[in-house]
């Protein structure tokens, strides 16, 4: 029996990030759970590519944008799951377990982590807290929580959704009423919220959800994200 998961992570300029995010893949491997990984980049100017050559990776370049990154990785996987996963993010030990229970238990159902973020302190427990909230009572989890969908589910919602921004929310309404936890933490790099101000950050974010939710174009969503990042 084959291995069922594709993981899908989308680069750019990620090498800082990624040798830790790969490395809490070793376990699912171990478990007969991983079919492939595949990197697909927008574009990197650091050493992510050698770090994808180094793990064995498929590498998929073309035009930078998480949603349309992810696209053309889940255009190419082969697995009867794909695993979303962000560079920065790291699963927690014991991931695997819980995932395959998912698979042979929910196999209708998509699921996701709790989000963590690799910082101390009331202000990561409270953004992380309320990120979790928001997954359980309103169906809304985001893209650094990873995601876990079968190739199946996946193709009957339409398929990744090709976005700037808001492609995670754009899929989690799709899914809506197929979205469980899964019981592991995804552990998240916080420099952006260290960058900016967790408060401030988190304000920004849930601004820019809002806007989404009532209609506001995802391309001039995302102008605005890459601004603030800029001006952080």
């Amino acid at each position: 029996m084959r291995a069922p998961i594709s993981v899908i992570i989308p680069t750019l300029n990620a090498a800082a990030g990624l040798p830790a995010c790969l490395g809490a893949l070793g376990e699912g491997l171990e478990a007969g759970l991983i079919r492939e990984l595949i990197l697909t980049d927008g574009g990197s100017e650091d050493a992510t590519a050698q770090i994808a050559e180094a793990a064995g990776a498929i590498w998929l370049t073309g035009t930078a944008g998480r949603g349309s990154q992810i696209a053309r990785g889940v255009a190419q996987a082969r697995g009867a799951w794909v695993l979303v996963l962000h560079a920065d993010t790291v699963l927690e030990t014991g991931w695997s377990h819980a995932v395959l229970a998912h698979i042979q238990g929910a196999p209708d159902k998509a699921g996701y982590g709790q989000l963590a973020f690799a910082a101390q302190g009331f202000a990561p427990r409270f953004v992380a807290g309320w990120a979790n909230l928001r997954s359980r009572l309103f169906g809304l989890p985001y893209g650094d929580q990873s995601l876990l969908v079968s190739s199946e589910l996946l193709a009957a919602k339409g398929g990744y959704p090709p976005l700037p921004l808001m492609e995670d929310v754009a899929l989690a309404r799709a899914l809506k009423g197929c979205l469980v936890p899964l019981g592991f933490s995804a552990l998240t790099d916080a420099q952006k919220y260290e960058r900016s101000g967790w408060m401030r950050r988190g304000a920004q974010n849930l601004l820019l959800l809002l806007r989404y939710l009532f209609g506001a174009d995802p391309a001039a969503l995302a102008q605005l994200y890459r601004r603030s990042d800029r001006s952080s």
